[in-house]
Parts: C-alpha cells; structure tokens; sequence
C-alpha cells in the first residue's frame, strides 16, 4: 500500500502505508507539543481502533553520558505534568512491557534505556527539581510519554517510546537540524520495525 495523508485534524498530519513486505499498514501521526495534544490525538486513535503506538520525539539529557543525537528508550515516566496528572496517575508510569522489550531487540542491544520525566516545560532550569528527578532516576526531560502511558493503560492501547537526545541541561549546544533529521529517521525505524514485530 502506498503511504497516503489521511488526517490533517488541527494541523497534524497523518499517514499510512505499508510498512513491511508483507504489507502490513503502519500509520505516523504527529501529535504537536506536549502532553494535552498527544493525549488528543492518542485520545481519538484510540477511539478508531488503535491498540499499539510508539511515541517517537526529542528529549533533553539530564545527564552528560548521553550524547546528543542518541536513542534512548523509555521504561517509564516520572510524572511532572499535568496531563497524567488529570489522568490520575501518581509519581510514574511504565511502558508497556512488549513495546519496551521489542524495541530493545530492535536496537540490537546498542540503545541506552532509562527513565525520562514528563514536564510542562521543555526549558526548564530550576536546578532544585532537576536535582530531583535525577535523584529518582530521570535520564531526560522531554513532554509527552507520561501522558501517553497514562492513557494508553486507561483505554487499553499499549504504548512505548523512544526519543532522540537533541539537548543537555546547562548547555547551549543542541542537535543542529541535520543530526536532528538522522536522529528521528533513526528512531522511527527502530520504532516502525518495533510495531511490526510485537
């Protein structure tokens, strides 16, 4: 099946298409910025049928043995957001086990892996709470996966994640827009072969 646009609701576009030889469809999403739109739109997919999805996004490290442009995927989310707040999630949310162990397969065991923490701000400086999150084990700072975990155990769609690294705390340096584009091709490919196996 030739990928085709199929959504366009709000300005996030929709494809799908086959993925794999044997033709089985795969559909990218974008959901925007941050917990409420991704929990929108997982929301409404959900609503259409969907049961598994794999957030693929950027991240900003926490920790300096993360390099930018690297993949790391997410076991669970430490929730500092509102969304999952609202979703009545309490301190963290896991991945889903499946998704989590087939995108380790699928990054050959070369992938770092960890927790991130889902916050309201992508620029956050205050050190006190990044001292914190650290502290319970947070490996990055990214928008949207407690959300998308709280809800996907609530409408019974298993979700995973894996993200880029395209910024450090305390550093001016970011991923420049190529490393950015090779870092995403990267993860939706780990992630896309991911959904096709589980």
């Amino acid at each position: 099946m030739a990928p085709r646009m199929f959504n366009h609701n709000r300005g996030l576009w929709g494809y799908t298409g086959a993925y794999s030889g044997d033709g089985e469809p795969l559909t990218i999403q974008a959901t925007g910025l941050g917990g409420p739109s991704a929990a929108i739109v997982l929301e409404e997919l959900a609503a259409l049928g969907l049961r598994r999805a794999i957030r693929v996004g950027t991240a900003t490290a926490l920790e300096a043995t993360l390099a930018l442009g690297e993949l790391l995927v997410v076991e669970r989310a430490l929730c500092a957001d509102g969304t999952s707040a609202a979703l009545g999630a309490l301190g963290e949310v896991e991945a889903d086990a499946a998704l989590l162990a087939a995108l380790r397969r699928e990054g050959g065991g070369a992938l770092a892996s960890g927790a991130v923490v889902s916050s309201d701000l992508f620029y956050e400086s205050g050190a006190e709470r990044l001292a914190g999150w650290r502290e319970r084990g947070a490996r990055a700072l990214e928008l949207a996966s407690a959300a998308l975990f709280a809800l996907g155990a609530r409408r019974d769609v298993a979700v995973g994640c894996v993200v880029a690294i395209s910024a450090r705390t305390g550093e001016e340096e970011r991923l420049a827009a190529e490393g950015l584009a090779e870092a995403g091709f990267a993860a939706g490919r780990v992630a896309a072969a991911a959904l096709t196996e589980s």
